[in-house]
């Protein structure tokens, strides 16, 4: 039976190494932007939905360096560390580049897609009210559905106008001046809406590797918790079926991105595929 271990940071192949520094340094500068200039990268590198007034086509590359706290980045690198390690070692620098950004990509894609499918339906029925201006079609955006609170910025003060304007309109649907409230509001909250489905990490990439590895060797010991021997092919099977419950359960209050880990295990799947299927592969 293999027996896999990480070798140490001294033999430390190029991109991993480059890797790890350019997170390293995307991660310092968020928390420096933010103390010093009070400058949000997330908001700018994060990678967001695509009707989103802030989504960039460069965020699906500069999302992948950015993390939302420590335990993030240690998580991400020490694991492409442990398994990138050896990837790129028996691939070699311009393969494994290759193998990263494309499952990194992948997983931002795969992201978008299923989070559509949560978005779509609060903005088709904002448009219907916006278009049609029926009050019925308001029926559910109240405190309970709207995630808003006071430290959400001046969007918050808006909400607390557009309540009052339905009490007014529940009254006197003719009301002109709080059916301009409340058509501004939603307008604003729309945008605000599309704005916040923003995610960020290596994660995706990682799941990706960690797939890579156990294709590339399925029997090898991995130890989980540095404890529990277990082979590295039961390893990515049960990781990936684990990720697929949790993003189909989509518990509340949870921001994990747990399609964009499968997003990037399904393109990484393809591209060995193809390269197997080409004889590329090693």
């Amino acid at each position: 039976m293999t027996q896999f271990q990480p070798t140490g940071f001294k033999v430390l192949p190029t991109v991993v190494k480059n890797l790890l520094i350019i997170n390293g340094l995307f991660f310092l500068a968020m928390i420096s932007f933010g103390d010093v200039f009070h400058i949000d990268l997330t908001k700018i590198l994060g990678l967001h939905y695509l009707s989103a007034s802030d989504f960039r086509p460069y965020q699906f590359i500069t999302y992948m360096f950015m993390h939302g706290g420590f335990a993030h980045i240690l998580f991400n690198m020490f694991a492409l560390w442990m398994f990138g390690n050896t990837l790129e070692n028996v691939w070699g620098p311009r393969r494994f580049l290759i193998y990263y950004m494309v499952t990194g990509v992948g997983a931002g894609l795969v992201y978008l897609i299923w989070i559509s499918f949560q978005i779509n339906p609060v903005i088709n029925e904002i448009n219907n009210f916006l278009e049609t201006r029926d009050l019925a079609a308001l029926g559910h955006f109240t405190s309970e559905h709207i995630r808003l609170n006071e430290f959400s910025g001046s969007i918050w003060q808006q909400f607390q106008g557009f309540e009052q304007s339905l009490r007014i309109l529940s009254a006197n649907p003719e009301n002109a001046q709080a059916m301009h409230m409340a058509i501004s509001f939603m307008a604003d909250y729309k945008e605000f809406y599309l704005n916040q489905h923003v995610v960020v990490g290596a994660s995706g990439a990682v799941f990706g590797i960690l797939l890579a590895f156990g294709m590339m060797f399925p029997n090898a010991v991995i130890y989980l918790y540095f404890a529990i021997p277990i082979k590295a092919k039961y390893f990515v099977i049960i990781y990936g079926a684990f990720e697929l419950f949790e993003g189909v359960m989509n518990r509340p209050g949870s921001n994990i991105a747990h399609f964009a880990h499968l997003g990037g295990m399904l393109f990484g799947y393809l591209l060995i595929m193809y390269w197997k299927k080409k004889g590329e592969f090693r």
